[in-house]
């Protein structure tokens, strides 16, 4: 059976192991972790035969985790690379997005064949996947990628148009393969109504998504029923007339409208105060993750969240790439060189979990994702160029890059 070695193994469900080994069979699934200080990891085999290498395992460079989770994406607008400049601000971003995307079906499909290639090759293993309409469903029925699909639907907080809403993205929800589930796009394009619609949907365990605090004026709005948010609607042809300021912040509103009983992605959280963060927390009944997507931060407000307030809550972080509409690229490795870079109190071994086990977990993937234990099926990367020599002072420089081993 292969097997793989390398400085560091890094589990992620358990402590790095110095010169670790990884036994596999020919399908990917692990056979066995060995600690050479230890001898083997002392979990049962898959099968009776002894799981000890045939010969001497393959050494790899760098230190060797499991694949990548992208908790968050939208694959589908892959074809908009380079064409929304950065640093315009999100509600002039969300009118590249709307005014932009059509264009050859052709030219759209061969973008997301490519991007689910190319995410493959950078070592994600999962992708939470948003969708507005169908384009993905072929890819991700053919791709080695195991991915989630978050159906987005939004009516612009229009109470009469909820039904219209539903009804147009309810193909996209029916053509996109298992697992999937219906998701409300943020809490400023959502009604009541669509949120009770989107929740009769989705009748088994679901995990769901909403985005989240991109941008001052999002709080401004719910807060005040003031601010740039008017004119973006009015932009649509759409008023706000209707629509009665709670005074709280919108993730406050958007939780009183979902369901607690689904796993939540809150998606991209920059302004995410501490108090929200806890309210959120002692809302959700099957459990809470916040998914960060540093690099379409940066792309669109220049700015980042506060990571120092999730690590002190002691809350479940994941690691998204957002859209290339947004981003440079697709690759979870950019996305965690990016906070090293600019927030680098994070710990190494916190970004590796944000960035495998806790998304495994977010999309109730971890019986075969996320870590490196007996039995999963989690793929095998290799990250070189860190800097450090050992787990406790490793950390991402500019040169970090990540390989796919298995």
């Amino acid at each position: 059976m292969p097997s793989y070695t390398a400085d560091y193994v890094f589990p992620i469900s358990s402590a790095p192991i110095r010169n670790g080994i990884i036994v596999t069979d020919e399908s990917g699934h692990i056979r066995d972790v060995i600690d050479p200080a230890k001898g083997s990891g002392g979990k049962a085999s898959l099968g009776p035969e002894n799981t000890a290498p045939a010969s001497a395992p393959k050494k790899i460079e760098g230190v060797l985790v499991p694949g990548f989770v992208n908790a968050h994406c939208h694959l589908e607008l892959s074809h908009l690379q380079g064409k929304s400049q950065t640093g315009k601000t999100l509600l002039p971003f969300l009118v590249d997005v709307v005014t932009l995307r059509e264009t050859d079906p052709e030219v759209i499909e061969a973008a997301i064949r490519e991007q689910d290639r190319l995410m493959w090759e950078g070592g994600i293993q999962a992708v939470g996947d948003i969708c507005n309409k169908p384009d993905t469903a072929a890819t991700k029925r053919k791709s080695p990628i195991r991915y989630y699909s978050f159906v987005e639907m939004f009516d612009f907080l229009q109470e009469e148009r909820a039904q219209a809403s539903f009804e147009l993205y309810l193909p996209a929800y029916e053509q996109q393969p298992e697992p999937k589930s219906a998701v409300p796009h943020a809490p400023y394009t959502v009604s009541e109504a669509l949120y009770q619609k989107i929740n009769a949907l989705n009748t088994d365990n679901e995990t769901v998504s909403i985005h989240n605090q991109e941008t001052a004026a999002e709080d401004e709005l719910f807060q005040t029923g003031a601010g740039e948010f008017r004119s973006f609607f009015e932009g649509f042809g759409t008023s706000l007339d209707g629509f009665n300021a709670p005074g709280t912040p919108s993730l406050y509103h958007a939780i009183q409208h979902m369901d607690p009983g689904k796993r939540t992605l809150f998606v991209h959280n920059t302004l995410t105060s501490p108090e929200a963060i806890l309210a959120a927390e002692a809302w959700g009944d099957r459990g809470v993750y916040w998914v960060t997507c540093p690099n379409a931060n940066l792309y669109i407000e220049n700015r980042l969240p506060r990571y120092d307030r999730f690590l002190d809550a002691g809350v479940k972080v994941c690691v998204g790439t957002d859209s290339l509409t947004s981003n440079w690229q697709l690759s979870i490795v950019e996305e965690l060189k990016t906070i090293a870079r600019f927030q680098s109190y994070v710990p190494f071994a916190s970004l590796l979990r944000w960035a495998t086990l806790n998304g495994a977990e977010a999309l109730q993937f971890d019986d075969e994702l996320g870590s490196l234990e007996v039995g999963k099926r989690p793929g095998l990367v290799a990250l070189t160029g860190l800097s450090g020599a050992d787990p406790d002072s490793f950390t991402f420089t500019p040169h970090s890059e990540a390989r796919r081993v298995v």
